[in-house]
C-alpha cells in the first residue's frame, strides 16, 4: 500500500519495533538535554494535535485488521496529560480490532507524576510496554550526563509503571559514568533493576556520536573513557550485583562487542563465565568489531 503518513524526521523507535505502526504523537523530547543523546537535538518539542494523529490514524482503517503492534512516538509521550493519552489510545483500539500492544518511550520522572490510578487508566486503555531509558542507576552519573533522573525517582517511575500492570524495558549504558565513577555506576544500576524486576533489561555501550571531544564539553564532571578490558569488567561487576529473577536480558546492540542474551537470574552464571572470557582469552571470546555507527 501506498503508506499514508509523512513523518517529522528524524523519526526513532526501539528495534523489537519494527513491525509497529509508528504514530508521532509528540515531535522531540520533552527533556531534550541528556549529554549522550543526539536524537532530538534538531527538533523543538511538541504536542501534536489531536486532530492531525486521528486522522492518520483513520487513514489506516482500510488496513486496520493487519495491524498487530503501535508505538508511539516521539521521545516521551508520557509528558501528555492522561486525559490527552486516554483519548488518543481510545481512538486506536476504537479503529484497531485486532492490535494486540501499543508501546512507547517514557521517562522515570514523568511516570512518578502520574497517580497510580492515570497509569492505571493507561494500562486498561491499551498501554501495555514502556522503553525506559534509565541509562545509569547512579545519581552522581544521571547528574553528570543531565539526565534529570536519581536513583531514587527512577524506581520510582519504574514501580509505579509496573504496579499497573505496564511492563517495562529498560536500557543502561556500560560506560556512561567514564573510569571515575565505573564502579558506582555498575553497581548502583545492578540496584535499581533489583528492586524492580523489570519485564525486559538491555545494555548498550556508550558511543560518542558526535565525537568524544562534544560528549565530555556536555558531561558535567571529569569523563576519561572505559577500554574494552574496563567495559567488560564493569560490566562484571554489574551482572554479579544483578538479583533478578526472570528479567528476559539482552546485550546484542551493534554497539556490544560481546553478546549476553538469556534470562536472569537462570543464565548469570553462564553470563559471567562468557565475561571472564572475555577479559582473560578476548581472542577465543568470539567478539565482534567495535561500532563506530548511530543509534
Amino acid at each position: 500500500m501506498n503508506f499514508p503518513i509523512q513523518y517529522h524526521e528524524p523519526l526513532f523507535r526501539p528495534p523489537s519495533e519494527a513491525r509497529s505502526l509508528i504514530l508521532q504523537i509528540t515531535l522531540g523530547c520533552s527533556w531534550n538535554k541528556c549529554s549522550f543523546c543526539e536524537m532530538y537535538t534538531s527538533k523543538h518539542f511538541t504536542a501534536r494535535k489531536e486532530e492531525d494523529i486521528f486522522n492518520e490514524i483513520e487513514t489506516f482503517s482500510p488496513h486496520a485488521d493487519q495491524i498487530r503492534r503501535i508505538f508511539l512516538a516521539d521521545g516521551d509521550p508520557l509528558v501528555l496529560s492522561t486525559d490527552r493519552l486516554l483519548r488518543i489510545l481510545t481512538k486506536i483500539k476504537d479503529i484497531f480490532p485486532k492490535l494486540q500492544r501499543v508501546s512507547t518511550y517514557a521517562s522515570p520522572s514523568n511516570l512518578a507524576r502520574k497517580s497510580n490510578d492515570e497509569l492505571k487508566e493507561l494500562y486498561e486503555a491499551g498501554l501495555t510496554l514502556l522503553y525506559v531509558g534509565i541509562e545509569s542507576g547512579d545519581s552522581q552519573v544521571l547528574e553528570c550526563i543531565q539526565k534529570g533522573e536519581t536513583f531514587e525517582t527512577t524506581i520510582e517511575g519504574l514501580n509505579k509503571s509496573i504496579a499497573a500492570g505496564i511492563n517495562s524495558s529498560v536500557m543502561l549504558i556500560n560506560g556512561v559514568g567514564g573510569q571515575e565513577l565505573t564502579h558506582q555506576h555498575a553497581v548502583n544500576s545492578a540496584k535499581v533493576l533489583n528492586e524492580t524486576q523489570p519485564k525486559y533489561a538491555s545494555t548498550l555501550v556508550l558511543t560518542a556520536h558526535k565525537g568524544m571531544a562534544h560528549f565530555q564539553n556536555r558531561y558535567k564532571g571529569n569523563f576519561v573513557e572505559l577500554t574494552q578490558a574496563q567495559l567488560f569488567t564493569e560490566m562484571q561487576t554489574f551482572i554479579e550485583t544483578l538479583e533478578l529473577k526472570e528479567t528476559i536480558f539482552r546485550s546484542d546492540h551493534a554497539s556490544n562487542n560481546l553478546i549476553l542474551k538469556g534470562i536472569l537470574g537462570r543464565d548469570k552464571q553462564a553470563f559471567l563465565d562468557k565475561i571472564e572470557l572475555a577479559i582473560n582469552q578476548p581472542e577465543s571470546a568470539g567478539l565482534r568489531p567495535k561500532y563506530f555507527g548511530g543509534y
